[in-house]
């Protein structure tokens, strides 16, 4: 039986955006199917924006869908761009309209008007704070790596570098590309996995930021908004260190917020990450586990050395009665991973490192699950 037009759109219908994550058929990409006589087939598809940094993605997912059909010779694909009217119809459609929530609701005060959805109680995402009380205990590599392994285990994740001054999630990730504008929605770049935003993409390199709190409480509220997240499973803050205004900012935006404080074995830096466990209390923002960096070092002899000392993070999950979720090893491999893009979660998931936290992603997702909280007013009938 001969392929049909009809057949080729159904074919089309699973091959997704990969930005989006949307069927090409649903979201209005595919504009045109003709089957020729001698068994080709040629496909129109629309890309959202000229230049699609994904465009030879979209060309071999629509090519292998269309070939594997019984009877297809040839596929011959050809492109277009949507109009300014059409992806700002796409953005209403996916992100709802900057001055109300969804569609035309009413505006609630957030960037113009739009809510913050993992603010907002029927929210399926989880938002983890990865806190510390001081730089240089690793807290964004235990970002980058557990939004891997979370990723790795099938949950949908996001990140935000909320380190404004300190920004190094997207080399951390290697994320080569720069987030996509459709309309006034911004597309975060996608690496192993991990969506990602940060300042670091709209700085030019080399040059600091320099802001007062104002201009922070903007740029983080616009990441929550403007950014087309689809829901993640989980969004994972980098925080600054400290308990500055960003701290406050967040505390205020994600009000569902779960923290994870970042320590080292040492008392000095045990007792300066408390401090971002009492910021936490004070702003009625949970402290939900410990995760402990740098706890040993392997020699060539095989033995372990606590060159940080030892014992830091379960004293602080002791006195914060929370649990010790887990502690990593200090490798030159995770160092590196860091500096080339090349998480070690992702690159040697059977080494040390990448098991630990596996298995510190593995008791956030399942044990650490917030309870549901059923009220006793409300029966099914």
């Amino acid at each position: 039986m001969a392929v049909t037009s009809a057949d080729v759109i159904e074919a089309l219908r699973p091959v997704e955006d990969p930005e989006l994550h949307r069927s090409i058929v649903d979201i209005g990409m595919l504009r045109n199917v003709e089957v020729r006589p001698d068994g080709s087939v040629a496909v129109l598809v629309a890309l959202t924006v000229a230049g699609c940094p994904l465009r030879n993605e979209i060309t071999k997912r629509v090519n292998e869908a269309v070939v594997a059909l019984d009877g297809v010779t040839r596929m011959d694909l050809e492109f277009t761009v949507m109009t300014d009217s059409e992806r700002e119809e796409l953005r209403k459609k996916l992100h709802g309209n900057p001055s109300g929530t969804a569609g035309n609701a009413p505006a609630h005060g957030h960037a113009e008007g739009r809510e913050i959805p993992f603010s907002q109680p029927g929210s399926k995402t989880r938002p983890l704070l990865i806190a510390s009380g001081k730089g240089g205990v690793g807290k964004s590599s235990v970002t980058t790596n557990l939004a891997v392994a979370l990723a790795s285990q099938g949950y949908s994740v996001g990140v935000v570098d909320a380190d404004i001054y300190g920004y190094s999630i997207p080399r951390m990730l290697g994320t080569d590309r720069d987030p996509v504008v459709i309309d006034q929605m911004l597309l975060p770049p996608e690496q192993w996995g991990v969506r990602c935003i940060s300042i670091g993409y709209f700085v030019p390199e080399g040059q600091a930021v320099i802001w007062r709190g104002p201009m922070l409480h903007k740029a983080l509220e616009q990441f929550l908004t403007d950014v087309y997240w689809d829901e993640p499973d989980f969004l994972l803050v980098d925080m600054p260190p400290g308990t500055g205004d960003i701290a406050l900012s967040l505390a205020g935006y994600l009000p569902r917020g779960e923290v994870y404080v970042v320590t080292t074995p040492q008392p000095a830096a045990q007792k300066v990450a408390r401090l971002s466990a009492a910021m936490a209390e004070k702003v009625n923002l949970p402290v939900r586990g410990v995760i402990e960096n740098m706890s040993w070092f392997t020699g060539n002899d095989g033995e372990r050395y606590e060159i940080f000392g030892s014992g830091g993070g379960q004293l602080l999950a002791t006195e914060l009665n929370v649990p010790l979720l887990g502690s990593l090893p200090l490798v030159p491999a995770l160092r590196e991973g860091g500096d080339n893009g090349r998480p070690i979660t992702a690159v040697d998931p059977e080494s040390e490192s990448a098991q630990a936290f596996q298995a510190i992603a593995s008791r956030i997702a399942t044990e650490l699950k917030p309870k549901k909280v059923f009220s006793p007013q409300l029966k099914v009938i």
